[in-house]
């Protein structure tokens, strides 16, 4: 679709998304408009969880952003999040300036706790921050788990798995 005409119909439905997160919100959610967000869209926002975006968001089909139960998101100006890209946060996640996203990565602050008593039916997570810096280049279809930093000007190669060193 030529990106002037994806432009007339993104930004306002970004716009529509942001009101809506807004009233049901309130302060919990910060957002910097202009944006830009395609329909096939998700972002939620779960009970007292905040959610920050700065400006130049760029969301294409399928991406979503989930903040849940009492997480915390905090996106940089010019974020960019191609097809499939899914971000939750259980707990913190930070994302710097100037950071893309190729398909289909996953960013994840929390993993179940398999060792809870239940096992992984408990549904009990394990969590860790998340922090990526400035200038930051993922590629498709990587991996990041929790307890991750990235650093400023960085390239994270394609079909990788970032996680913490710890367990």
């Amino acid at each position: 679709m030529n990106k002037y005409i994806k432009a007339v119909f993104c930004v306002p439905l970004a716009a529509i998304k942001y009101a809506i997160l807004k009233v049901e919100h309130g302060n919990r959610f910060k957002a910097s408009f202009p944006a830009i967000m395609s329909p096939l869209t998700e972002v939620t926002v779960e009970g007292k969880s905040e959610l920050h975006i700065g400006k130049k968001l760029k969301m294409h089909n399928g991406a979503k952003i989930r903040v849940r139960k009492g997480g915390k998101l905090e996106v940089g100006k010019n974020f960019g999040m191609s097809n499939g890209c899914v971000v939750t946060a259980y707990e913190h996640i930070k994302i710097g300036d100037n950071v893309m996203l190729g398909p289909n990565v996953l960013i994840y602050d929390q993993d179940h706790d398999y060792k809870a008593e239940g096992g992984v039916a408990a549904m009990k997570f394990k969590t860790a921050p998340i922090a990526i810096g400035n200038n930051v280049w993922i590629g498709a279809n990587t991996l990041i788990l929790r307890g991750t930093t990235i650093g400023d000007n960085s390239v994270v190669g394609g079909d990788s798995c970032q996680r913490e060193l710890s367990a």
